[in-house]
Protein backbone atom coordinates (compact mmCIF):
# COMPACT_ATOMS: atom_id res chain seq x y z
CA UNK A 1 0.00 0.00 0.00
CA UNK A 2 1.12 3.37 -0.87
CA UNK A 3 2.04 5.90 1.11
CA UNK A 4 -0.23 9.06 1.31
CA UNK A 5 0.49 11.62 -0.80
CA UNK A 6 1.06 14.50 1.55
CA UNK A 7 3.85 11.66 3.32
CA UNK A 8 5.26 11.13 -0.21
CA UNK A 9 5.88 15.17 -0.38
CA UNK A 10 7.07 15.34 2.82
CA UNK A 11 9.56 12.14 1.85
CA UNK A 12 10.87 14.23 -0.92
CA UNK A 13 11.28 17.58 1.15
CA UNK A 14 8.44 19.35 1.00
CA UNK A 15 5.79 19.99 3.67
CA UNK A 16 2.25 21.19 3.10
CA UNK A 17 0.95 23.73 5.49
CA UNK A 18 -3.40 24.96 5.42
CA UNK A 19 -4.06 28.41 4.75
CA UNK A 20 -6.83 28.56 6.87
CA UNK A 21 -8.31 28.27 10.35
CA UNK A 22 -11.48 27.55 11.99
CA UNK A 23 -13.33 27.18 14.89
CA UNK A 24 -15.09 23.49 13.48
CA UNK A 25 -11.66 22.68 11.39
CA UNK A 26 -10.58 22.28 15.03
CA UNK A 27 -13.51 20.97 16.99
CA UNK A 28 -15.14 18.60 14.52
CA UNK A 29 -11.76 16.58 14.70
CA UNK A 30 -11.03 17.24 10.65
CA UNK A 31 -7.95 18.97 11.46
CA UNK A 32 -6.93 15.86 12.87
CA UNK A 33 -8.06 13.67 9.76
CA UNK A 34 -6.22 16.12 7.60
CA UNK A 35 -2.70 15.53 10.07
CA UNK A 36 -3.23 12.17 9.65
CA UNK A 37 -3.23 12.41 6.18
CA UNK A 38 -0.01 14.12 5.88
CA UNK A 39 -0.79 17.74 6.58
CA UNK A 40 2.48 19.30 8.46
CA UNK A 41 1.37 22.79 9.69
CA UNK A 42 -1.26 25.80 8.99
CA UNK A 43 -0.90 29.59 8.02
CA UNK A 44 -3.77 32.02 9.57
CA UNK A 45 -4.17 35.98 8.66
CA UNK A 46 -6.99 38.62 9.20
CA UNK A 47 -8.46 37.64 5.89
CA UNK A 48 -8.24 33.96 7.15
CA UNK A 49 -9.88 35.11 10.19
CA UNK A 50 -12.54 37.51 9.26
CA UNK A 51 -13.92 34.53 6.61
CA UNK A 52 -13.66 32.36 9.23
CA UNK A 53 -15.18 34.74 12.42
CA UNK A 54 -17.58 37.26 10.58
CA UNK A 55 -19.00 34.78 8.10
CA UNK A 56 -20.25 32.45 9.96
CA UNK A 57 -21.98 31.51 13.86
CA UNK A 58 -19.08 29.45 15.14
CA UNK A 59 -17.56 32.36 17.64
CA UNK A 60 -20.86 34.32 18.28
CA UNK A 61 -21.31 32.70 21.84
CA UNK A 62 -17.52 33.62 23.00
CA UNK A 63 -17.88 36.96 21.53
CA UNK A 64 -21.55 37.56 24.05
CA UNK A 65 -19.31 36.20 26.80
CA UNK A 66 -16.13 38.66 26.29
CA UNK A 67 -18.71 41.34 25.54
CA UNK A 68 -20.09 40.78 29.19
CA UNK A 69 -16.79 40.60 30.47
CA UNK A 70 -16.23 44.58 29.26
CA UNK A 71 -13.73 43.52 26.52
CA UNK A 72 -12.98 45.95 23.77
CA UNK A 73 -13.07 45.03 20.13
CA UNK A 74 -9.54 44.18 19.95
CA UNK A 75 -9.44 42.43 23.46
CA UNK A 76 -12.14 39.94 21.97
CA UNK A 77 -10.40 39.85 18.18
CA UNK A 78 -7.00 38.96 20.22
CA UNK A 79 -8.81 36.11 22.92
CA UNK A 80 -10.68 34.15 19.68
CA UNK A 81 -7.72 33.81 17.55
CA UNK A 82 -5.36 33.44 20.35
CA UNK A 83 -7.56 30.30 21.27
CA UNK A 84 -7.82 29.35 17.81
CA UNK A 85 -4.18 29.44 17.57
CA UNK A 86 -3.69 27.80 20.30
CA UNK A 87 -5.76 24.68 20.18
CA UNK A 88 -4.40 24.33 16.85
CA UNK A 89 -0.65 24.00 17.55
CA UNK A 90 -1.61 21.99 20.51
CA UNK A 91 -3.28 19.17 17.70
CA UNK A 92 -0.25 19.88 15.62
CA UNK A 93 2.30 19.07 18.61
CA UNK A 94 2.73 15.88 17.14
CA UNK A 95 3.42 16.41 13.91
CA UNK A 96 6.44 19.18 16.08
CA UNK A 97 7.47 16.24 18.20
CA UNK A 98 8.05 13.80 15.20
CA UNK A 99 9.20 15.91 12.61
CA UNK A 100 11.71 17.66 15.69
CA UNK A 101 10.83 20.30 15.04
CA UNK A 102 10.72 21.08 11.59
CA UNK A 103 7.29 21.03 10.95
CA UNK A 104 4.18 21.00 13.03
CA UNK A 105 3.64 24.90 13.11
CA UNK A 106 0.77 27.40 13.51
CA UNK A 107 1.17 31.27 12.31
CA UNK A 108 -0.29 33.95 13.39
CA UNK A 109 0.22 37.33 12.31
CA UNK A 110 0.99 40.56 14.26
CA UNK A 111 -1.59 43.50 13.54
CA UNK A 112 -0.83 45.00 10.25
CA UNK A 113 -2.05 48.31 11.36
CA UNK A 114 1.33 48.53 13.06
CA UNK A 115 3.36 47.58 10.17
CA UNK A 116 4.68 50.80 9.91
CA UNK A 117 5.69 50.99 12.81
CA UNK A 118 9.39 49.03 13.87
CA UNK A 119 9.59 49.20 18.14
CA UNK A 120 5.20 48.76 18.39
CA UNK A 121 5.83 45.60 15.84
CA UNK A 122 8.58 44.12 17.98
CA UNK A 123 6.38 44.29 21.21
CA UNK A 124 3.67 43.09 19.73
CA UNK A 125 5.45 39.86 18.07
CA UNK A 126 7.05 39.15 22.01
CA UNK A 127 3.39 39.62 22.94
CA UNK A 128 1.70 37.51 21.16
CA UNK A 129 4.36 34.87 21.44
CA UNK A 130 4.23 34.77 25.25
CA UNK A 131 0.57 34.81 25.11
CA UNK A 132 -0.03 31.67 22.56
CA UNK A 133 3.19 30.07 24.87
CA UNK A 134 3.39 27.21 22.24
CA UNK A 135 6.76 25.95 21.00
CA UNK A 136 5.34 25.35 17.57
CA UNK A 137 3.38 28.86 16.92
CA UNK A 138 5.44 31.31 13.84
CA UNK A 139 4.71 35.05 14.31
CA UNK A 140 3.84 36.16 10.67
CA UNK A 141 6.19 39.76 9.74
CA UNK A 142 5.73 41.27 6.60
CA UNK A 143 8.93 41.73 4.07
CA UNK A 144 9.47 45.51 4.58
CA UNK A 145 11.94 48.00 5.64
CA UNK A 146 10.50 48.38 8.60
CA UNK A 147 9.26 44.68 9.07
CA UNK A 148 13.47 43.35 8.33
CA UNK A 149 14.80 44.93 11.69
CA UNK A 150 11.58 42.99 13.68
CA UNK A 151 12.36 39.57 11.96
CA UNK A 152 16.47 40.19 13.08
CA UNK A 153 14.77 41.08 16.76
CA UNK A 154 12.31 38.22 17.18
CA UNK A 155 14.53 35.49 16.09
CA UNK A 156 17.51 36.67 18.30
CA UNK A 157 14.86 36.54 21.46
CA UNK A 158 14.38 32.81 19.45
CA UNK A 159 11.29 33.09 18.15
CA UNK A 160 10.07 31.15 15.43
CA UNK A 161 9.21 33.78 12.27
CA UNK A 162 7.17 33.20 9.34
CA UNK A 163 8.48 35.72 6.82
CA UNK A 164 5.41 36.97 4.94
CA UNK A 165 4.78 39.14 1.38
CA UNK A 166 7.58 38.24 -0.45
CA UNK A 167 7.40 39.01 -3.79
CA UNK A 168 10.73 39.81 -5.23
CA UNK A 169 14.30 38.32 -5.08
CA UNK A 170 15.94 41.79 -3.51
CA UNK A 171 12.65 41.56 -0.47
CA UNK A 172 13.86 37.72 -0.38
CA UNK A 173 17.13 38.25 -0.12
CA UNK A 174 17.38 41.08 2.68
CA UNK A 175 14.57 38.43 4.87
CA UNK A 176 17.05 36.29 4.61
CA UNK A 177 20.12 38.37 5.64
CA UNK A 178 17.38 39.33 8.66
CA UNK A 179 17.35 35.99 9.78
CA UNK A 180 21.15 35.59 9.62
CA UNK A 181 21.53 38.66 11.27
CA UNK A 182 19.22 38.01 14.35
CA UNK A 183 20.47 34.50 14.76
CA UNK A 184 23.98 35.71 14.75
CA UNK A 185 22.93 37.58 17.48
CA UNK A 186 21.11 34.81 19.41
CA UNK A 187 24.61 32.94 19.34
CA UNK A 188 26.08 35.45 21.27
CA UNK A 189 23.15 34.24 23.99
CA UNK A 190 23.30 30.47 23.68
CA UNK A 191 24.45 27.73 21.91
CA UNK A 192 21.83 25.87 20.86
CA UNK A 193 20.43 27.44 17.65
CA UNK A 194 18.68 24.44 16.74
CA UNK A 195 15.39 25.90 18.43
CA UNK A 196 14.48 28.73 16.84
CA UNK A 197 12.93 28.14 13.21
CA UNK A 198 11.82 30.23 10.06
CA UNK A 199 10.10 29.85 6.90
CA UNK A 200 10.10 32.89 3.85
CA UNK A 201 6.75 33.38 2.71
CA UNK A 202 7.04 33.74 -1.27
CA UNK A 203 3.61 34.81 -2.99
CA UNK A 204 3.31 33.23 -6.14
CA UNK A 205 -0.38 33.56 -7.97
CA UNK A 206 -0.21 37.35 -7.75
CA UNK A 207 2.01 37.68 -9.89
CA UNK A 208 0.69 35.68 -12.91
CA UNK A 209 -2.88 37.77 -12.43
CA UNK A 210 -1.17 40.46 -13.00
CA UNK A 211 1.52 40.00 -16.01
CA UNK A 212 -1.23 37.82 -17.35
CA UNK A 213 -3.33 40.99 -18.19
CA UNK A 214 -0.84 42.76 -19.04
CA UNK A 215 0.13 40.29 -21.56
CA UNK A 216 -3.19 39.98 -22.45
CA UNK A 217 -3.14 43.88 -23.06
CA UNK A 218 0.25 43.61 -25.28
CA UNK A 219 -1.39 40.69 -27.23
CA UNK A 220 -5.04 43.01 -28.27
CA UNK A 221 -2.96 45.49 -29.22
CA UNK A 222 -0.30 43.59 -31.62
CA UNK A 223 -0.99 43.01 -35.11
CA UNK A 224 1.57 40.66 -36.16
CA UNK A 225 0.53 37.01 -35.07
CA UNK A 226 4.33 35.78 -34.62
CA UNK A 227 4.88 38.05 -31.82
CA UNK A 228 1.28 37.43 -30.59
CA UNK A 229 2.07 33.88 -30.11
CA UNK A 230 5.06 34.88 -28.81
CA UNK A 231 3.48 37.23 -26.13
CA UNK A 232 1.16 34.28 -25.04
CA UNK A 233 3.67 31.65 -24.53
CA UNK A 234 4.68 33.65 -22.06
CA UNK A 235 1.17 33.35 -19.76
CA UNK A 236 1.21 31.93 -16.62
CA UNK A 237 5.45 31.32 -16.69
CA UNK A 238 6.40 34.57 -14.42
CA UNK A 239 5.19 33.35 -11.25
CA UNK A 240 7.41 30.20 -11.35
CA UNK A 241 10.16 31.56 -13.19
CA UNK A 242 10.37 34.02 -10.30
CA UNK A 243 9.98 31.53 -7.29
CA UNK A 244 12.55 29.61 -9.40
CA UNK A 245 15.20 32.51 -9.50
CA UNK A 246 14.30 32.82 -5.17
CA UNK A 247 14.71 28.98 -4.59
CA UNK A 248 18.52 28.97 -6.48
CA UNK A 249 19.06 32.17 -4.20
CA UNK A 250 17.91 30.22 -1.21
CA UNK A 251 20.05 27.07 -1.94
CA UNK A 252 23.18 29.64 -2.47
CA UNK A 253 22.75 31.36 0.64
CA UNK A 254 22.33 28.51 3.12
CA UNK A 255 25.44 26.73 1.34
CA UNK A 256 27.09 30.15 2.16
CA UNK A 257 30.08 30.30 4.90
CA UNK A 258 27.88 33.22 6.71
CA UNK A 259 25.48 30.47 7.59
CA UNK A 260 27.68 27.53 7.94
CA UNK A 261 29.38 29.14 10.58
CA UNK A 262 26.32 29.42 12.51
CA UNK A 263 26.52 25.63 13.96
CA UNK A 264 23.49 23.69 14.87
CA UNK A 265 21.81 26.37 12.72
CA UNK A 266 18.61 25.71 10.54
CA UNK A 267 18.06 26.86 7.13
CA UNK A 268 15.11 29.38 6.99
CA UNK A 269 13.00 27.04 3.96
CA UNK A 270 11.13 28.50 1.37
CA UNK A 271 7.60 28.91 1.70
CA UNK A 272 5.36 29.25 -1.40
CA UNK A 273 2.12 31.03 -0.32
CA UNK A 274 -0.97 32.16 -2.70
CA UNK A 275 -0.77 29.06 -4.12
CA UNK A 276 -4.34 28.53 -5.13
CA UNK A 277 -5.30 29.01 -8.64
CA UNK A 278 -7.06 32.01 -9.41
CA UNK A 279 -7.31 31.10 -13.67
CA UNK A 280 -9.72 28.69 -14.98
CA UNK A 281 -7.72 27.96 -17.65
CA UNK A 282 -4.73 26.82 -15.32
CA UNK A 283 -4.37 23.47 -13.09
CA UNK A 284 -6.34 23.75 -9.99
CA UNK A 285 -2.77 22.89 -8.56
CA UNK A 286 -0.58 24.75 -10.93
CA UNK A 287 1.10 26.09 -8.13
CA UNK A 288 1.67 22.68 -6.27
CA UNK A 289 3.15 20.11 -8.89
CA UNK A 290 4.99 23.19 -10.26
CA UNK A 291 6.42 24.38 -7.45
CA UNK A 292 7.77 21.07 -5.67
CA UNK A 293 11.17 21.59 -4.62
CA UNK A 294 13.08 20.19 -1.65
CA UNK A 295 13.57 21.47 1.54
CA UNK A 296 10.44 23.89 0.57
CA UNK A 297 6.74 24.31 2.19
CA UNK A 298 4.15 25.11 0.48
CA UNK A 299 0.95 26.63 2.35
CA UNK A 300 -2.10 25.99 0.22
CA UNK A 301 -5.87 26.80 0.75
CA UNK A 302 -8.28 24.08 1.29
CA UNK A 303 -9.59 23.63 -1.84
CA UNK A 304 -6.52 23.24 -3.23
CA UNK A 305 -5.09 20.70 -0.69
CA UNK A 306 -8.68 18.55 -1.55
CA UNK A 307 -7.82 18.91 -4.97
CA UNK A 308 -4.15 17.77 -5.05
CA UNK A 309 -5.57 15.03 -2.54
CA UNK A 310 -7.58 13.53 -5.10
CA UNK A 311 -5.33 14.29 -8.49
CA UNK A 312 -1.65 15.26 -7.13
CA UNK A 313 1.74 13.46 -7.70
CA UNK A 314 4.74 13.79 -6.57
CA UNK A 315 7.44 14.88 -8.70
CA UNK A 316 10.56 17.70 -8.95
CA UNK A 317 8.86 20.71 -10.73
CA UNK A 318 12.61 21.90 -11.07
CA UNK A 319 14.54 19.07 -12.19
CA UNK A 320 14.10 19.95 -16.11
CA UNK A 321 13.27 23.63 -15.12
CA UNK A 322 16.96 25.60 -14.43
CA UNK A 323 17.49 29.04 -12.77
CA UNK A 324 18.88 29.71 -16.48
CA UNK A 325 15.12 28.75 -18.19
CA UNK A 326 13.33 30.87 -15.51
CA UNK A 327 15.64 34.22 -16.16
CA UNK A 328 15.41 33.25 -19.67
CA UNK A 329 11.29 34.27 -18.97
CA UNK A 330 11.70 37.03 -17.10
CA UNK A 331 14.21 38.45 -19.62
CA UNK A 332 11.42 37.63 -22.20
CA UNK A 333 9.07 39.59 -20.50
CA UNK A 334 11.39 42.82 -19.85
CA UNK A 335 11.91 42.86 -23.50
CA UNK A 336 8.44 42.88 -24.17
CA UNK A 337 8.22 45.84 -21.88
CA UNK A 338 7.24 44.24 -18.43
CA UNK A 339 9.32 44.44 -15.72
CA UNK A 340 8.65 41.50 -12.97
CA UNK A 341 10.62 43.58 -9.86
CA UNK A 342 8.37 46.72 -10.82
CA UNK A 343 5.64 44.32 -10.79
CA UNK A 344 6.57 42.60 -6.81
CA UNK A 345 6.93 46.01 -5.44
CA UNK A 346 3.26 47.05 -6.65
CA UNK A 347 1.67 43.90 -5.53
CA UNK A 348 4.05 44.37 -1.91
CA UNK A 349 2.56 47.54 -1.69
CA UNK A 350 -1.40 46.46 -2.72
CA UNK A 351 -0.42 44.01 -0.18
CA UNK A 352 0.08 45.58 2.62
CA UNK A 353 -2.96 47.90 2.09
CA UNK A 354 -5.12 44.36 1.60
CA UNK A 355 -3.77 42.79 5.01
CA UNK A 356 -4.55 46.81 6.46
CA UNK A 357 -8.71 46.73 5.24
CA UNK A 358 -9.03 42.75 6.14
CA UNK A 359 -8.10 43.52 9.44
CA UNK A 360 -9.97 46.72 9.71
CA UNK A 361 -12.92 44.75 8.58
CA UNK A 362 -12.46 41.53 10.90
CA UNK A 363 -12.61 44.12 14.10
CA UNK A 364 -15.95 45.68 11.98
CA UNK A 365 -17.09 42.43 11.94
CA UNK A 366 -16.49 41.12 15.61
CA UNK A 367 -18.12 45.08 16.62
CA UNK A 368 -21.01 44.33 14.50
CA UNK A 369 -21.48 41.11 16.36
CA UNK A 370 -21.07 42.13 19.43
CA UNK A 371 -23.61 44.44 19.36
CA UNK A 372 -26.10 42.47 17.66
CA UNK A 373 -25.77 39.67 20.02
CA UNK A 374 -26.02 42.03 23.11
CA UNK A 375 -29.44 43.37 21.60
CA UNK A 376 -30.61 39.30 21.33
CA UNK A 377 -29.65 38.64 24.51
Amino acid sequence: MSKPILNQLADFGQSIWLDYISRPLIETGKLKGLIDQGLRGMTSNPSIFNQAIGSSQDYDDKITQLKRQGKSTFEIYDELTIKDIQDATDIFKQVYDKTKGLDGYVSLEINPLLANKIEEQMLEGIRLYKKVSRPNVMIKVPSTDQGFPVIEELIAQGINVNVTLIFSLRQYEKTAEAYLKGLKRLSAKTADLSKVRSVASVFVSRIDTTIDKMLDDKIAAEKDSVKKNKLAALKGKAAIANSRLIFERSKELFAGEEFTKLHGANVQRVLWGSTGTKNPAYSDIKYVTELIASPTVNTIPEPTLNAFLDHGKVSDAFQYFSATDAQNIISALKANGINVDDVCATLLKDGCVAFDKAFEALLTSIEKKAEQLAVKS
